[in-house]
């Protein structure tokens, strides 16, 4: 828990959790608006889904315009109080289930920022807190203290999961205790290891060859789906399907990742009713740590 004597808010930190909160949401609208995304919601169709659009992204969006700055905050208060950063996951889990309350109200209950709302707000959240501790902060030290905040995340949450019924479960809960896998809790607890060691080297070099913004997180969010463990393709389908999607993927990159490609992959998708929604969520992770790196803090 975060000490109950708070520090005052200052103008200087109003001004660092806005620019937090800012650039998190603007990951998430940047996210969205990236076309092609193979079954995913973008700006040419729905992709798989058959109960939102991306106006409802945008509806969504516009109820989280200042969550992440509660996480931001949150973030600079532990660090200015010295708080162990594993100490802090309780505080931001409360802003968390406000931000799902008020998306899922926007929505009419439709799920569209869930995965976003946790990875974000975790990382804005490290944002802040180095910025308490007058530490440096870039993508690197951002997704390390990341993975501090969420230090037994995976044991403390399925250690519950175990006690519940099958009919109790989430779908994330049931994909940890049919595969072991650990989905975005484990991707978060490792300091964002897909982020770090696959999806920003690839977006950083895209940038670099002159390919504009949107074609460089198309790209990508390919070399996401191609080595990601997305559960949201297993929770549609299994584990078979999730496989046979990171090979297809993988030819994807082997053949230059082409946009023309990547639009053939979308219609496979569509039709399959295949959704990698996890690799989505990655991506706005991505960009925010890229722009992260560009931010005067």
């Amino acid at each position: 828990m975060i000490p109950k004597m708070m520090t005052t808010k200052t103008t200087t930190m109003m001004m660092t959790s806005k620019k937090i909160g800012s650039l998190a949401l603007e990951s998430m609208l940047i996210e969205v608006s990236v076309t092609p995304k193979p079954g995913l919601i973008d700006m040419n169709n729905s992709g798989a889904h058959r109960d939102m659009s991306f106006f409802t992204f945008m509806k969504s969006a516009a109820s989280l315009n200042t969550c992440f700055e509660d996480f931001a905050e949150a973030g600079i208060i532990a660090g200015q109080e010295k708080l162990l950063p594993v100490l802090l996951f309780p505080e931001l889990r409360k802003i968390g289930i406000i931000a799902e309350f008020d998306m899922f109200r926007a929505t009419q209950g439709v799920n569209t920022h869930k995965g976003e709302i946790f990875s974000l707000g975790v990382l804005s959240a490290a944002a802040g807190y180095l910025s308490g501790m007058k530490e440096n902060i870039n993508s690197d030290s951002v997704m390390k203290l990341a993975g501090e905040i969420c230090e037994g995340l995976c044991a403390r949450d399925f250690a519950e999961s175990r006690k519940k019924s099958r009919n109790e479960l989430t779908k994330g809960e049931k994909i940890f205790i049919d595969y072991n896998i650990t989905g975005i809790r484990g991707e978060a607890e490792s300091g964002y290891k897909s982020v770090k060691n696959i999806a920003l080297p690839a977006l950083k070099k895209y940038l670099s060859e002159g390919f504009c913004l949107n074609d460089s997180l198309a790209k990508t969010l390919i070399h996401l789906i191609a080595f990601a463990e997305d559960t949201n393709i297993i929770s549609r389908h299994d584990l078979s399907t999730a496989k046979k999607v990171m090979d297809s993927a993988r030819k994807i990159l082997e053949d230059g990742a082409k946009l023309d490609d990547i639009l053939r992959l979308d219609k496979e998708f569509i039709q399959q009713n295949i959704s990698p929604g996890g690799s989505g969520d990655l991506l706005a992770v991505t960009y925010f740590m890229n722009e992260l790196d560009n931010l005067l803090l």
